[in-house]
């Protein structure tokens, strides 16, 4: 066996805090033959040879012409997504039992392993792939990390079209094959009503404006002790779609998919309804999230349903208003003050029909604090290693309400942007090194945080693992 060491600078950082570091969203690489096989068995050949197709779907895009992707609605796809010069680490993303013996040198306690080619599983549009090649996705990864489960954490892949898929694969991959965490879907496509045309889509945040009630999803959560977190693509919308860049539609998409899903389920009344519930929005960063947050707070301030009182067009005093114009109005404007009936309507139009007027009342919430609330323990925001905003969520002095946003420290190996999985706890210690968060921020960031995440639904999810015990204590303090 191949002793894998740790270099001197994470041995280093080692000896300076006293806490287990939590990967909250590091990625395998799954082994598709396997995979394709297990398809077989839960499904038949004809959805395997569907997969197939889904698996040679990149190399046929690149076949296109820029073009070509465009009259066809498609944008340019990743490409060159994994490493390949770094060998080892190419295969430790997909050998378990070579990641378990690497945990130590990378400087990892315990990996939340997530999916890679079953983020394209969860977000297929076909109703009969999606669902098979999920489920073979979870039979995977609990068969090939049965043996590692104490240090890592394999995530199941949870479809979430309709509700009623869901709940089916939480109940198979929770409650059959004990997978304890969970990735759904939280942007799902939809057609336009009455459209066929490629690309002419909406996206369903599953809570307001859905087309489907979520609510017994999130019930089912509640019932097997499962936390939400979210892995969605904001890449293909709007102005993310061009046919030949792909960075171009890369940066950002990912904040762009959890704003939405935390803005959807905000305004659905989810984590008011569901507080036991923690949910968790990854790899898009945190500094969304304090936008998000602050964009709520300034809204509810003027638009709450007492305040939006005030621009009632019931409400304007037309005799003031006839008498000021009586006294300033000049010129032109003077000429045609008989008309003034007609320069009030664009924009203070009365209500009618089945609007409403207090648009926070689905949401449930009932002041400014219920909504730090949200967002300082029922949302959790998934913090690449190296992304130099998450000190954005523990900046107290300038978030509202001296807020500090939950954020988790997530490796992302296995993905192109961690050119060496033994570097991503340096790359994020800089956060210390560089002043922008002290020892206790980096202990909520790499350990409390992705304990309360996911401990917060489940008391047990740690435990077995190596690190129950420090996790039992965190949770008592």
């Amino acid at each position: 066996m191949t002793a894998y060491e740790r270099s001197a600078e994470v041995t280093e950082i080692r000896t300076q805090i006293d806490h287990p570091i939590i990967d909250a969203d590091g990625h395998i690489i799954e082994y598709l033959p396997l995979v394709r096989d297990i398809l077989v068995e839960v499904g038949d050949s004809a959805v395997a040879e569907q997969f197939d197709l889904v698996v040679n779907s990149g190399r046929l895009t690149q076949m296109l012409s820029p073009a070509q992707r465009r009259e066809m609605a498609l944008m340019r796809m990743p490409w060159w997504g994994i490493p390949t010069r770094n060998t080892l680490d190419r295969a430790t993303a997909m050998l378990p039992g070579l990641l378990y013996q690497r945990l130590d040198q990378i400087g990892i306690d315990v990996a939340i392993a997530y999916p890679t080619y079953g983020l394209t599983a969860i977000h297929l549009t076909d109703n009969e792939l999606r669902p098979a090649l999920s489920r073979a996705f979870n039979v995977y990864v609990a068969e090939v990390y049965a043996s590692y489960r104490d240090r890592i954490l394999p995530v199941a892949c949870i479809p979430t079209f309709t509700p009623e898929e869901g709940i089916a694969e939480l109940e198979y991959a929770v409650g059959e094959l004990g997978l304890r965490a969970v990735m759904m879907g939280g942007a799902i496509p939809r057609p336009f009503p009455g459209t066929d045309t490629p690309g002419a889509r909406w996206i369903d945040g599953l809570g307001h404006g859905s087309i489907h009630d979520y609510t017994p999803l999130w019930e089912k959560c509640v019932e097997l002790g499962v936390s939400p977190t979210f892995h969605s693509t904001g890449a293909g919308w709007g102005a993310r779609t061009s046919p030949t860049n792909y960075v171009f539609n890369h940066i950002g998409n990912f904040a762009a998919a959890g704003e939405l899903t935390a803005r959807s389920l905000f305004f659905g009344g989810v984590p008011m309804r569901f507080p036991q519930l923690r949910f968790a929005f990854l790899e898009g960063g945190a500094a969304w999230a304090c936008s998000l947050l602050g964009d709520l707070l300034g809204h509810w301030e003027k638009r709450n349903r007492d305040a939006i009182g005030q621009y009632d067009p019931a409400a304007l005093d037309r005799g003031q208003l006839d008498a000021l114009f009586a006294q300033h109005a000049e010129g032109r404007l003077r000429e045609r003050v008989d008309r003034l009936a007609d320069g009030l309507n664009m924009l203070s139009e009365p209500i009618v029909g089945d609007d409403v007027v207090d648009e926070f009342a689905e949401s449930q919430i009932g002041g400014p604090d219920d909504i730090v609330e949200v967002f300082t323990d029922r949302y959790y925001f998934g913090c690449e290693a190296d992304d130099p905003m998450a000190s954005v969520a523990f900046d107290r002095a300038r978030n509202p309400s001296g807020a500090q946003l939950p954020a988790l420290f997530a490796s992302d190996i296995g993905h192109w942007d961690v050119p060496d999985f033994a570097r991503v706890v340096c790359e994020a210690w800089e956060l210390v090194e560089n002043d922008h968060l002290d020892l206790s921020d980096f202990r909520a960031f790499t350990f409390g945080n992705p304990v309360a995440l996911w401990s917060g639904t489940n008391p047990n999810f740690f435990a077995g693992t190596t690190i129950e015990d420090a996790v039992d204590a965190e949770r008592r303090t």
